[in-house]
């Protein structure tokens, strides 16, 4: 079998090819046309997702293109490309989202933050997700000399919105994700918090959405039965972004136990369709949230080892939530509305590629 790197590698030979290709076709004229260097669209995954809502206002061209926008999910171009780029005088944007660091990715962190730094130090302009992307990137990327700027995530406000739910259902506690060993902690601390609702009385069922391993989704049912909970846990399975908007319409609370989560679409979809959101204190997700829109659950921000709330604080996290549940979602909808409508998001990447490209 092929390793992993052995592909990327061949992948960014090949697109170091394109590139040099590229030289060789006349340049679009009439507007930025991008190049999102090798990185793919699609329904499920951030990177996947944003580039297809990007493409869907900036289609991609991948030879005649005079603008290059790369992901830092995605950092297929070597050296050799990126080198080219600047002799041809192709303008490079990025967006910088989360860094490799050892609690998450102990082996090879350095590599894949080395290779990560290449376009990053080189870009034109950066868009950080969060300020915390920012912190991040300087601790182990290295300080950047450049232009670059805050721009959280965006999503289409028409598509995620509040939905109206019977006061007489059971509170829907929603969790999603993609699940396997490295961030099954996070399924382990929302059993163990709904758990801890349960035996002090608060009335919520909690479901799963998204991928998750088969040996994942064994230690979840395993810690279900544990906890005896298993009346008021279950998972639903993936869903794509067609999807998504129904998996929040049907929740009324959001769960995040993530430790040091970047700038999680989900979280803002979340917000858009009105659900209090509660969340850990590490990460984009307080930038996000803001002081009305959720509950924050105290951990801590350490690069070395992952920091999961207790169990009896998710549930006076959840007792607060639902107690407060009608003026956090009309925070977290006016929240999403102010801050992460795409319209504005879309514009203010024309505006920047506009500038670059003097088009």
């Amino acid at each position: 079998m092929i390793s992993r790197n052995v592909l990327r590698w061949g992948w960014r030979q090949a697109l170091t090819i394109r590139v040099a290709a590229s030289a060789f076709v006349r340049r679009r004229r009439g507007g930025p046309s991008v190049f999102y260097g090798g990185a793919r669209a699609g329904e499920v995954g951030g990177t996947l997702v944003k580039v297809q809502r990007l493409q869907s206002y900036f289609p991609e061209d991948r030879l005649r293109f005079n603008i290059v926008y790369g992901l830092s999910n995605a950092p297929y171009l070597a050296p050799a490309a990126l080198d080219i780029l600047r002799k041809r005088g192709i303008p490079l944007v990025i967006n910088q989202n989360g860094v490799f660091y050892p609690g998450w990715y102990p082996t090879g962190w350095q590599n894949m933050n080395r290779t990560m730094a290449h376009g990053y130090h080189r870009a034109d302009h950066v868009f950080w997700q969060s300020e915390f992307c920012r912190r991040a990137a300087d601790k182990y990327l290295g300080p950047r000399s450049g232009p670059g700027e805050i721009l959280n995530n965006a999503i289409d406000l028409t598509r995620f919105k509040p939905s109206v739910r019977s006061a007489s259902d059971t509170p829907q506690v929603l969790m999603s994700g993609k699940f396997d060993a490295e961030r099954f902690y996070r399924l382990e601390s929302a059993i163990a918090g709904i758990a801890a609702a349960h035996r002090q009385g608060i009335k919520c069922n909690l479901r799963v959405a998204g991928k998750m391993t088969p040996g994942c989704r064994a230690g979840f049912d395993r810690h279900v039965a544990k906890a005896g909970i298993g009346n008021h846990v279950s998972f639903t399975g993936p869903y794509t972004q067609a999807e998504a908007p129904q998996i929040y319409a049907d929740a009324d609370i959001y769960l995040t136990t993530a430790h040091m989560d970047p700038c999680p679409n989900a979280v803002i979809e979340a917000l858009a369709s009105g659900l209090p959101v509660i969340h850990t204190s590490t990460g984009g997700p307080p930038e996000l949230v803001g002081p009305d829109a959720g509950v924050q659950l105290e951990t801590a921000e350490d690069f070395s080892d992952v920091s999961t709330p207790r169990a009896t604080d998710i549930a006076s996290a959840l007792e607060t939530a639902l107690s407060e549940r009608l003026n956090m979602s009309r925070a977290a909808r006016y929240r999403a509305e102010d801050r992460f409508d795409i319209t504005k998001w879309i514009k203010r990447h024309r505006d920047v590629f506009e500038r670059l490209t003097g088009e």
